[in-house]
């Protein structure tokens, strides 16, 4: 992530990991295109990457039994669906700890 520069919208930065373009599709200077990852590390440096940084991969980073029910329903498959189409999913229901706290 670039925060605190940037706005923290996982959309945008899982977009911007795996195109490495601007939210409008340029590719200029400064984006390196050989630096793009693949949406499965792009996923990982979402998920199980910080829970090991954290010393908390044991009980979160990934969906597993014993571990805290934390994640998000998201609006398309963005493992799938064309880059600029990631841009346009959307939160459909957020889990913490097995309780649904968000849904459209």
């Amino acid at each position: 992530s670039d925060a605190p520069v940037e706005r923290g919208e996982p959309m945008i930065e899982f977009y911007a990991a795996v195109a490495r373009k601007s939210i409008k599709g340029a590719s200029g200077e400064g984006w390196h295109p050989e630096q793009a990852v693949s949406r499965k590390d792009a996923l990982r440096m979402f998920t199980i990457w910080p829970a090991y940084a954290a010393f908390q991969e044991k009980d979160k980073g990934s969906i597993e039994v014993g571990k805290l029910a934390d994640f998000t329903v998201l609006s398309q498959d963005i493992m799938k669906i064309p880059e600029m189409e990631i841009l346009e999913t959307r939160s459909e229901m957020t889990v913490i700890g097995g309780e649904i706290i968000y849904s459209r």
